[in-house]
């Protein structure tokens, strides 16, 4: 019994505030054209998802193309029980570089860690071929142009989801990339780790290298904090929890060749499930068993012009626990690797408006250029359109007058995505806008550490809207900063027209004014007594703190938790580089 269907479904949806109209070029806390956000609204909308699913006899998976193509639901028809965590609610949590992480289902990430597009549509079809069903997923994504597609199909007889995934760069040059599946599972004391015997590094608040013994039992109860485990060296190649109390587990199998990756995530027993809870509706935790190509989080790999990856892994529901010694790697009967298909890009706001623009410019009619998006509307050009500058380039000669300034602006923030800095810098110089100087602002102060120029970029400006905008505020600030105390009175004078925003970003710059100006009690009420959004893998605000215990001269060591921040030791790509990785 094989089955397709598809349907609308809807849930809570908590929507997420961009961080501003800034474009996120050389943001350590972005990814260019990538929108990053700054907080998670607490009262959610209601929201419909699409969805499709695949069903045989045994097994019924549902897959959100809405969600950035992540499995939804995975049951177990012979139970009639769900394995994957579901959250209750779409509820983004901030993690560098972008705050959209959400926990639960299945996510296949390309090209950094977490994909961006987790809270995006991206294309999917579903279709049946012989006697196994197929839901293809996948985009051309917008930082790199580089193309990928997540392949998951069921036979007719299978007891277990088979998933391929593929890459492909069809650009003209070298990037970097790095793919993890990540299967989130509830948690609960008695849940059992079947994961092979080797060496593992352990990544918490330090960096260690352990033994994964065979014969002992690992179970969540063991552990009291959040952290990661990655298997160096194995004995075999499944891995999986159970857990008995909810009588569900899932076990991964991977060829070692072509998917050696794997990894543990846990938030324990203790203080650290709360972190978890951020991004449910219910106070409950869950564990991620995750695979991948490559051995570890702080690897990347290169994907050359014309080149295709792809790896094959498969999950496997059980109602009971499982001997991973005892699994065998399956051998499905798939449809030809060439046939997978591949996509353009995905029908979502951050492509829509520069598609039009290639097309008019490809058909030579000035008529049909669209409409540049707004300023304020954080929609930047993409720096994986290739050719998209001569569009960019033609419509700010032959657009309407009125609009010719902001294409050459966007035609700037293009380059400077791709690294141009310095035709970008160029080309803003001769917009005087705004939005142009708020940009001009941030790339003298990191690409050339030009403080006094970006300090003139800022000066510029004439909308008290856009000065007192948090994003151009903070940036404004840490330039002022760096030019010396000769800058006090006038920092004082700004953070005097926003006394009364508790925006997370202007408490954290004041704290850093009051360091700057020596009232060190003030600076550290301002961290332990604001209650800061929790982000991962950010640690600005704990090591201010720091700094302000030390000249305090005070022998406080432990972090406030209201900052905020994660005690994880750092560790990991979690995202590639921000300069555009070129292979010479």
């Amino acid at each position: 019994m094989l089955n397709i269907s598809e349907w609308h479904e809807t849930m809570l949806y908590h929507r997420v505030q961009p961080c501003g109209p800034v474009p996120t070029v050389e943001d350590e806390e972005g990814i260019y054209p990538y929108v990053s956000y700054c907080e998670t609204a607490k009262r959610p909308d209601l929201c419909r998802f699409r969805m499709m699913a695949i069903e045989n006899e045994w097994i019924k998976v549902t897959v959100c193309p809405d969600l950035g193509g992540k499995v939804h639901s995975l049951i177990d028809k012979s139970s009639g029980k769900e394995i994957l965590f579901h959250s209750g609610s779409i509820r983004p949590v901030r993690i560098l570089p972008r705050m959209a992480f959400i926990s639960g289902g299945i996510e296949v990430s390309f090209p950094i860690a977490h994909t961006p597009v987790q809270i995006e549509t991206i294309h999917a079809c579903v279709k049946q071929i012989g006697d196994r069903l197929y839901i293809w997923c996948g985009e051309q994504e917008i930082r790199y142009g580089m193309q990928w597609t997540v392949e998951y199909s069921l036979g007719s007889d299978d007891r277990y989801l088979t998933q391929r995934t593929l890459f492909h760069n069809p650009t003209s040059q070298a990037h970097s990339w790095m793919s993890w599946s990540n299967a989130a599972l509830p948690a609960r004391s008695d849940s059992q780790f079947h994961f092979p015997s080797g060496q593992v590094l352990r990544h918490a608040d330090v960096l260690e290298e352990i033994e994964w013994e065979k014969n002992r039992e690992y179970l969540l109860a063991d552990y009291d904090r959040m952290q990661g485990f990655f298997w160096r060296t194995t004995d075999c190649h499944a891995f999986g929890v159970y857990t008995p109390s909810l009588g569900t587990g899932l076990y991964h199998i991977a060829d070692p060749v072509e998917t050696p990756g794997i990894k543990l995530w846990i938030y324990g027993n203790g203080p650290h499930e709360e972190w978890a809870e951020l991004s449910v509706a219910r106070r409950e935790s869950y564990v991620e068993i995750q695979a991948g190509p490559l051995v570890e989080q702080s690897d990347n790999d290169k994907l050359k012009p014309g080149e295709r990856h792809l790896h094959t892994q498969y999950w496997i529901p059980s109602s009971k626990p499982l001997d991973i010694r005892e699994l065998q790697l399956p051998e499905p009967q798939l449809m030809e690797a060439e046939l997978i298909p591949l996509f353009d890009w995905a029908p979502h706001t951050m492509t829509a408006p520069w598609s039009r623009l290639v097309e008019a410019y490809r058909l030579g009619k000035s008529d049909l250029i669209p409409n540049p998006p707004g300023a304020e509307e954080c929609v930047w050009p993409p720096s994986g359109m290739e050719h998209l500058g001569e569009a960019m380039e033609w419509a700010s000669q032959y657009a309407d007058e009125d609009k010719r300034a902001q294409w050459t602006y966007y035609l700037g923030v293009w380059l400077a995505g791709r690294g141009d800095i310095d035709e970008c810098l160029e080309l803003l110089n001769s917009v005087e806008t705004d939005w142009s100087c708020a940009f001009l602002g941030r790339l003298l102060r990191v690409s050339k550490q030009d403080y006094a120029a970006s300090l003139e970029a800022y000066r510029k400006m004439d909308s008290p809207a856009w000065a007192l905008h948090p994003q151009v505020f903070i940036e404004r600030d840490i330039t002022l900063s760096h030019i010396g105390p000769s800058t006090l009175e006038e920092r004082e004078q700004w953070f005097e027209q926003v006394d009364s925003l508790l925006d997370d970003g202007l408490m954290e710059r004041k704290a850093w004014f009051l360091f700057d100006k020596g009232a060190l009690l003030e600076a550290k009420a301002i961290l332990e007594q604001h209650p800061f959004e929790k982000v991962h893998q950010r640690y600005k605000r704990s090591e201010l703190w720091q700094l302000i215990v030390q000249s305090m001269q005070s022998t406080e060591t432990k972090v406030p938790d209201n900052l905020g921040e994660d005690d994880l030791e750092t560790y990991g790509a979690y995202r590639v580089t921000e300069s555009l990785a070129v292979e010479q």
